[in-house]
């Protein structure tokens, strides 16, 4: 076991192999690990980078490290070519919320930030009885991140259903994917946030080609989207938890109502849009998205896989399985990054759960 040290934070790298119990490791550290993961089910090769992951839900790469954000309240950072690991708190204005599906969401790094070190956040949080999501932005510290502006506020929240996904477009703005907040009807209704994915300027303001130039709602009519990629032509696709089964991968155009709770799957209604694909009876529970070379790679929770899916033939199919609940995938160009999410209360956690994996190009 080696240990290390990296702005006074202290962590360990272990092998897959080694003889190292639970208790011989710090808690509140993850673990980085370079060695290969079991083979999936098809047999290829995954690498295990990181292992002890809390609950993580989005991944970003920026220059030569890796920053994981975990709902519990932290974000993760790893340098997979010279192996460490840090887990830096994040000092939020409120406390996060405790709710399922709750806590520190999706994060995104825009142009900026390897000068101010200014990153944006996506988070959940409790205000009397309430539960609300808010956009904000961070800035790193030589022992933490701290909350520094608020950007976009009172956002619905609920027992389930809110979205969390935070990405930068093409355009340069901020695309945020909201639930229903267990509010089914709210998904319908233009004067609320809730069951929409959002579009704003990277200040907080509105921009003036929104749908409505008075609103932030980019479209509507969604259920619980949880992944958002462009193709290399800037077409947004969106996934989005199904009620029962009928999950789905939605191309997203400004001003549309996608549906819900009106239509799902193949039902169709006037000035409505059906999805692009639908699983049908079966159960993908898809989260996290990405896009490479004219296909598009997401994470399936209760589906447990990484599948891909293929917006030319309008084919979907499994890419690895075999490690259980799967949050998030990254794409570069070496190969494709995920993560498990068995910690969140609805897997099965192995012993060194949660891991970021990673699956090379063949």
């Amino acid at each position: 076991m080696k240990k290390a040290t990296l702005t006074g934070v202290v962590f360990f790298l272990v092998a897959v192999t080694a003889a190292c119990s639970d208790s011989a490791r710090p808690e509140n550290k993850p673990s980085q690990d370079n060695q290969s993961a079991e083979p999936s089910s098809d047999s290829q090769q995954v690498e295990t980078i990181a292992t002890e992951l809390e609950e993580p839900w989005e991944i970003v790469k920026w220059e030569d490290s890796i920053f994981i954000s975990e709902r519990t309240g932290a974000i993760v950072e790893i340098l997979p070519g010279d192996g460490r690991a840090a887990r830096k708190p994040v000092d939020l204005k409120e406390a996060l919320a405790e709710q399922p599906e709750a806590g520190l969401l999706g994060i995104a790094f825009p142009d900026s930030f390897s000068e101010d070190r200014v990153a944006f956040v996506y988070y959940s949080y409790s205000s009397g009885q309430e539960v609300y999501q808010r956009v904000a932005k961070i800035k790193e510290e030589a022992d933490g991140w701290k909350e520094t502006d608020i950007l976009l506020d009172k956002i619905p929240g609920g027992q389930v259903h809110h979205g969390g996904r935070i990405e930068i477009g093409p355009d340069d703005r901020l695309y945020v994917t909201v639930g229903d907040a267990t509010n089914q009807s709210a998904a319908q209704n233009l004067k609320s946030l809730a069951g929409s994915i959002l579009r704003i300027n990277q200040d907080g303001s509105i921009p003036a080609d929104n749908p409505d130039s008075h609103s932030v709602i980019y479209s509507w009519g969604h259920r619980n989207p949880q992944g958002l990629a462009w193709d290399d032509q800037g077409t947004l696709y969106a996934t989005e938890h199904g009620n029962n089964a009928h999950d789905e991968i939605n191309k997203i155009e400004a001003g549309n109502n996608y549906g819900w709770p009106e239509i799902e799957g193949d039902q169709q209604k006037p000035e409505m849009k059906t999805p692009e694909k639908h699983s049908g009876e079966e159960t993908w529970a898809p989260s996290g998205m990405d896009y490479k070379d004219g296909t598009f790679l997401f994470a399936s929770l209760r589906g447990e896989a990484l599948r891909s899916f293929d917006p030319k033939t309008n084919s979907q199919q499994v890419v690895v399985d075999g490690y259980g609940r799967i949050r998030d995938v990254l794409a570069t160009e070496e190969g494709a990054y995920f993560i498990t999410n068995n910690t969140d209360g609805r897997g099965t956690p192995a012993k060194q759960d949660d891991r970021l994996l990673f699956l090379a190009d063949e």
